[in-house]
């Protein structure tokens, strides 16, 4: 019998973030800030957070390439966090890719993708859609991604040929699927692994079937991040099943592993969750491992393609 092989190869990290609160507007990273977080409290993440501080948590894994997102900047000015996004990339080689701020409701949306479309780096957008913050307020609450004005919105992604990052609970992905449906050729890439934060039978009951579902759409990947327990270290027994489950249904071809540093630290060193990903994939071929830790990224936000000539802005 084969034994287990631990990936040692390129790992391309899929969702990360880069962010200066001293001298840029993040509005819930000022010291002041409380806002009502997944993890409990992260003051600890309101800190200058560059590449070679990136680079020293991840010490140890073979980073080749990593996918920016968003980062809550202020809302006013999407296209200066994707300069400043791309500005660290020509000083630093990070990150490799952008997924980029949109607000997809405002009236500005099509000038505003435009605009983040032109960036040599940008490949996807993200505008979190909100909704029913629990699964019993499903019905009595709709997403944005059944709002008219928001979906006007998003049907311009396909033209600007960009995808779009999905972060919503497990709870609110029908609305997904039928987004999924309506707009065939728009690839949708679930975040954080649908939120799987409710771990009694019930809540991942609920969360397996959503995903299943979800998972039936051709134009639908995932990430693998974020999972991460409040007031709980990361570990391998609490996170192994779950990441087991989205490969088996999503397969290996629409699987990315994450590290969401730097807030994941919250919950785990960047060793601790990379290795545990290693660990409980090990068992798979190493062709499946090399889709999960750099290919299925690759491919899809096209780290490793040469940036196009940077638009005037």
């Amino acid at each position: 019998m084969e034994r287990d092989t631990l990936w040692t190869g390129p790992v391309v990290d899929a969702h990360q973030h880069f962010w200066d609160p001293l001298i840029n507007p993040h509005p819930w990273l000022r010291p002041e800030a409380r806002i009502p977080f997944r993890y409990g409290d992260y003051s600890a993440i309101k800190r200058r957070y560059l590449p070679n501080d990136y680079l020293a948590d991840a010490a140890g894994h073979d980073i080749r390439e990593t996918v920016y997102v968003e980062t809550e900047w202020d809302p006013s000015g999407p296209i200066d966090e994707t300069r400043y996004a791309s500005s660290l990339a020509e000083r630093y080689g990070l990150p490799n890719a952008i997924v980029a701020q949109a607000w997809l409701d405002r009236s500005d949306v099509q000038p505003v993708l435009a605009a983040q479309a032109a960036f040599p780096l940008v490949r996807s957008v993200r505008h979190k859609p909100g909704g029913p913050a629990s699964p019993d307020r499903v019905g009595q609450q709709r997403t944005l991604m059944s709002d008219d004005a928001w979906r006007r919105g998003y049907a311009l992604l396909e033209g600007h040929s960009l995808h779009f990052d999905l972060q919503t609970p497990w709870w609110n992905l029908h609305e997904a699927v039928r987004l999924a449906r309506d707009f065939p050729r728009t690839t949708i890439v679930l975040n954080h692994a649908g939120l799987p934060s409710d771990r009694s039978a019930d809540g991942l009951k609920g969360w397996h079937r959503a995903m299943a579902a979800f998972a039936e759409e051709p134009n639908v990947r995932v990430k693998i991040s974020g999972i991460g327990q409040p007031g709980r270290p990361w570990t391998v027994a609490d996170n192994g099943w779950i990441v087991e489950e989205i490969i088996a249904l999503f397969g290996p071809a629409r699987t990315m592993f994450a590290s969401n540093f730097p807030v994941d630290s919250l919950c785990g060193t960047f060793d601790t969750i990379w290795s545990g990903f290693k660990q409980i994939v090990s068992r798979y071929s190493i062709e499946h491992q090399r889709r999960l830790f750099c290919d299925t990224a690759r491919e899809i936000y096209r780290t490793g393609a040469q940036p196009r000539a940077v638009a005037a802005q």
